[in-house]
């Protein structure tokens, strides 16, 4: 059954950072946020924001790079001191889980990035000639 499409009434569903978090519109809540993967949508497909705005250059992925390193690299340690397994069964567990971790984390973290960047009202510095703010 396909879903009717209702007109944006200024209401939204979630915040914008929990909706960041869940790949929804950071203004509505309610359209999705990217096109496939991590690729960022044109405009909303519930409220028509146009995403132009939305730069979240890196700052996902170092996020994501401590995060995830902390709790791969504190989890092979804690199976270390505690069970003290051949090195083959820290390869066959970390490898694996050192690369789906920050995958899984990627897109939720993007999607904050740029809900933040929506929800303050962020837009790229200007600098003149000189340096100076202008």
């Amino acid at each position: 059954m396909a879903e009717i499409k209702q007109p944006y009434d200024g209401e939204r569903t979630d915040s914008s950072i929990i909706a960041g978090f869940k790949g929804r519109c950071p203004r509505c809540g309610v359209g999705a946020l990217f096109d496939g993967y991590l690729t960022l949508a044109k405009k909303c497909n519930h409220c028509d924001l146009d995403n132009d705005y939305a730069d979240s250059a890196d700052g996902p992925a170092v996020l994501v790079i401590l995060v995830a390193g902390f709790i791969v690299v504190f989890m092979a340690m804690m199976v270390e001191i505690y069970y003290m397994p051949p090195y083959w069964v820290h390869a066959i567990l970390w490898l694996p889980l050192g690369i789906l971790i920050p995958l899984g984390m990627l897109r939720p973290f993007k999607g904050w990035f740029i809900a933040l960047q929506y929800s303050n009202s962020a837009k790229e510095a200007l600098f003149d000639k000189d340096g100076s703010k202008g």
